[in-house]
C-alpha cells in the first residue's frame, strides 16, 4: 500500500474499532433494556437508561444505524484493500472486522427476537387478563347475549382453521408439483 491508501485504511479502521465500540455499549444497554421488560408489556423506568417503549425503538433504530455504518466502513476498507496490493495482514484484519460485524448483527437479531417474543408474551397475559375481567364484569349481561358472543367467537375459530387449512393444501400441492420432475 503506498502512504495515502495506508493512511486511509488506517483511517478507516480508527472509525470501524470507535463504531464496533459504540455497537457494543448500545448491544449491551439494549440487552438490559430486554431484561428488564416486566409482565405487563412495559419497561421497568426506575433506571435512568432505561425508559419508555419509545426509548426502546429509538434504541433499535440506533443499534440499526450504527450497523449500517459499520457495514458501510467495512465495505470502504475492503474498497481501499483491493486497490493496493493485498497483505495477510490486511486481509485478516478486513476479515476480523467482517467477523465483528456479523456477531454484533446477530447478537442484535437474537436480542430484538427475545424481546419482541417477551411483549408478545406480556400482550396475550394482558389480553387474557382483560377477557377475565370482562368476562366477570359481563355477569349482567343476559345468556343468550353470551351464546352469541361465544358463537362469534367459535365461528371465527373456525374460519381461521379454514384458512390454515387451505395454505397446507395449497403447499402440499406446490411442494408435489416441485417433487413430480424430481423422479
Amino acid at each position: 500500500m503506498d502512504m495515502l491508501q495506508e493512511s486511509g485504511w488506517e483511517e478507516l479502521r480508527k472509525e470501524a474499532r470507535k463504531t464496533e465500540g459504540d455497537l457494543d455499549v448500545k448491544l449491551s444497554s439494549y440487552a438490559k433494556l430486554g431484561a428488564r421488560l416486566t409482565q405487563g408489556g412495559f419497561v421497568d423506568t426506575s433506571s435512568p437508561n432505561v425508559g419508555s417503549s419509545r426509548s426502546w425503538k429509538s434504541m433499535e433504530m440506533e443499534i440499526e444505524s450504527l450497523l449500517e455504518k459499520l457495514l458501510d466502513i467495512n465495505d470502504a476498507m475492503s474498497r481501499c484493500a483491493a486497490s493496493a496490493v493485498p497483505t495477510t495482514s490486511v486481509t485478516q484484519k478486513l476479515a476480523r472486522h467482517r467477523d465483528i460485524l456479523h456477531e454484533f448483527t446477530q447478537e442484535f437479531r437474537r436480542i430484538k427476537g427475545n424481546i419482541n417474543s417477551m411483549r408478545e408474551h406480556a400482550e396475550l397475559l394482558s389480553s387474557v387478563r382483560d377477557d377475565i375481567t370482562e368476562y366477570k364484569a359481563s355477569g349482567s349481561i343476559s345468556p343468550s347475549m353470551q351464546l352469541l358472543r361465544e358463537r362469534a367467537a367459535v365461528h371465527g375459530s373456525i374460519s381461521h382453521i379454514d384458512d390454515v387449512i387451505s395454505q397446507a393444501q395449497a403447499t402440499r400441492a406446490v411442494l408435489g408439483s416441485q417433487r413430480a420432475p424430481v423422479r
